[in-house]
This record gives C-alpha cells, sequence and structure tokens, in this order.
C-alpha cells in the first residue's frame, strides 16, 4: 500500500505515525518538503519571459537558458553542452524538483534582478510567491 500524507496539522501528523506502527517489516517512509506549485511555475515562465524581452545588459537569451542561468547562480546543477549547430545549449536542471521554498528564493532571485536592470514585469506582485 501506498500512501501520501501531508503534514498541515496535528491530525495529520497522528495519521502518518500510525501508518508508520503499522507499516510492514522493510517498509520505507519518505518525508519531504512540498514541490513547486502550479502558480509559482506559471509566475516564474512569466517572469523568464520578461527578463528575456527585456535583454538586460544587452544579452539575449530565450527563457530556457535565462532559467538556467538563474538556477545556477543560485547554485542549482546546471551544464550545458554544445548543440549539433555548434552553439551551447542547458541541461541537467529542472525547476520541477524544486520545494516550495527553493522555487521561492528562485523567484526571488529573478525579481532583485529584474528590478536592478529595469524589467518591467507583466505579471502582477503577488505574495504567496
Amino acid at each position: 500500500m501506498t500512501q501520501t500524507v501531508i503534514l498541515r496539522g496535528p491530525g495529520q501528523r497522528q495519521f502518518a505515525k500510525q501508518m508508520i506502527d503499522a507499516a510492514p517489516q522493510d517498509g520505507v517512509v519518505r518525508i519531504s518538503e512540498a514541490a513547486r506549485n502550479n502558480d509559482q511555475n506559471a509566475r516564474m515562465w512569466a517572469m523568464l519571459s520578461d527578463v528575456s524581452r527585456a535583454k538586460p545588459e544587452g544579452r539575449r537569451h530565450t527563457p530556457e537558458v535565462w532559467k538556467a542561468l538563474f538556477m545556477h547562480a543560485l547554485g542549482h546543477e546546471t551544464r550545458f553542452e554544445m548543440g549539433l549547430s555548434g552553439e551551447p545549449f542547458p541541461i541537467g536542471f529542472r525547476s520541477s524538483r524544486l520545494t516550495v521554498r527553493q522555487m521561492a528564493d528562485l523567484i526571488t532571485f529573478i525579481a532583485e534582478y529584474g528590478d536592478r536592470h529595469g524589467v518591467r514585469w507583466t505579471e502582477p506582485e503577488r505574495a504567496d510567491a
């Protein structure tokens, strides 16, 4: 049996403890932070598109390359490979693996960079980043 429990309050924590007590021998328990959510993902892509259109410091990158650059700047593993046409392209990064907190940090970093470089945001400011 596989069960996911989101630990939002005492009731869910108690239920998780009961499941551990009832788990079979050699059962596996994994506790992790929640993964980034769809609203964060949509906001990130809107911001990356805004940065791409603004071309800060004369940099002309696609939103995908900007994503790799920002993730690399925050210490997330990013690698660039040489494409078949001889141009580098980013691999080895996945924002879908970020936690809610890591995604919030990435969005904040993009916002700070964009604000310093005069990016006009098309996505309204939201408090739940």
